[in-house]
């Protein structure tokens, strides 16, 4: 049985957050399924992230978690998927966010795995957050860590979605303040004492507060459609010059104030331009989407938060989100610039958009040790 570790921390106990591109053993997903968050009773979203995990797993292992009610339904679209690189474990869940409600995995230099179970409050809790209740996601990081045998730092009173850090596996973290510093997270902490929070818990030395995100009404503006690290020393930031896109304001002061910051090893960071989609993508058919009572109801045009950014670093390969749109080649084309040693793999994902994520999101690594 997988125990909880109390009375220490990750940083005393020597436990680091591996940057994303340190080897992995596996990917984590959960399924989509809720009718009050995605189109059409969720089966246009279901058939991306089954394109989702076929992709990864023709890199590495990738265990999906399914409700009971989806099981079946989810065991015959794997086995469609003719791979035997992707096994269905039942799971209760209330949505489909595994980044953000599952583990954050961690190292040591033994050999030896461990992980954070952070607070989770379905983005925002009582104040905002998208639904209610969200009971069931608040549980998955301690299901996946029993699965694997992995014990855990539980993290009272501090609340975080693994989507709102970025880290490069030397000391350095990138978040928003946007996130971080919203009212609906940890209000009753300053932002010197989330800063020790994280410090604590990531085994960092420095924390580079972006000033916004791009999302700020479902999940007051993760860093993972902004900025992440490509390698130790330098960062991917969206960019654009067109004045008129919804993006610009926000990809512009990140860019320049990553481009003028330091990483705890003191290296000046190096920033890679990653564009924005030509055109900003809008939620339709949002009439298909069920009311319910509890949760924030998706509304027509609603803009949908398409960041080519919200990629997955995965063992050989990124896995890279595609809409269709005019800016889809030039996104490969940058990062494959970013990343020359890996295959970039696009997936046409604009359904995970319109849900409110992207490929980021909806999976979480699991990182290789080596003992």
């Amino acid at each position: 049985m997988a125990k909880r570790i109390i009375n220490s921390t990750p940083k005393q106990d020597g436990f680091r957050m591996p940057g994303e591109f340190e080897e992995q053993k596996q990917i984590w997903m959960l399924w989509p399924w809720r009718n009050d968050n995605w189109r059409l009773g969720a089966k246009p979203a279901q058939q991306a992230f089954l394109q989702v995990a076929k992709a990864i797993s023709d890199f590495e292992p990738v265990s999906l978690c399914v409700p009971p009610t989806q099981y079946e339904n989810a065991l015959a679209r794997v086995s469609a998927l003719d791979t035997d690189n992707i096994r269905v474990i039942e799971m209760t869940n209330d949505d489909s966010w595994i980044r953000d409600c599952g583990p954050t995995f961690l190292v040591n230099d033994k050999g030896e795995l461990r992980a954070v179970d952070w607070e989770f409050n379905a983005w925002g809790g009582l104040v905002d957050g998208l639904y209610f209740p969200w009971d069931q996601d608040a549980l998955v990081a301690r299901k996946v860590c029993e699965i694997e045998g992995v014990d855990s730092y539980k993290t009272k009173d501090f609340v975080l979605e693994g989507g709102s850090i970025h880290v490069d596996g030397e000391g350095t973290v990138l978040v928003t303040e946007m996130c971080l510093l919203h009212p609906s997270r940890n209000p009753h902490l300053t932002k010197a004492e989330i800063e020790e929070n994280l410090k604590s818990y990531l085994n960092a030395e420095k924390v580079i507060w972006v000033k916004d995100g791009i999302d700020p009404y479902e999940t007051n503006g993760h860093i993972d459609d902004v900025a992440c690290f490509v390698r130790p020393g330098e960062v991917a930031c969206i960019y654009t010059e067109d004045e008129s896109h919804p993006f610009y304001k926000e990809a512009r002061e990140a860019y320049q104030f990553l481009s003028e910051q330091v990483d705890a090893k003191r290296r000046k960071l190096k920033v890679h331009k990653l564009c924005v989609t030509k055109k900003p993508c809008y939620l339709q058919a949002a009439a298909s989407i069920d009311y319910a009572e509890g949760s924030i109801p998706r509304e027509e045009g609603e803009i949908a938060i398409a960041s080519y950014l919200n990629f997955l670093i995965v063992n050989g390969a990124i896995i890279l989100p595609q809409y269709g749109d005019e800016n889809d080649a030039l996104a490969v084309e940058q990062v494959q610039a970013m990343f020359p040693d890996r295959k970039i793999v696009g997936v046409e994902t604009t359904e995970i958009a319109y849900g409110g994520g992207n490929i980021h999101c909806i999976t979480q690594q699991q990182p290789a040790v080596i003992r």
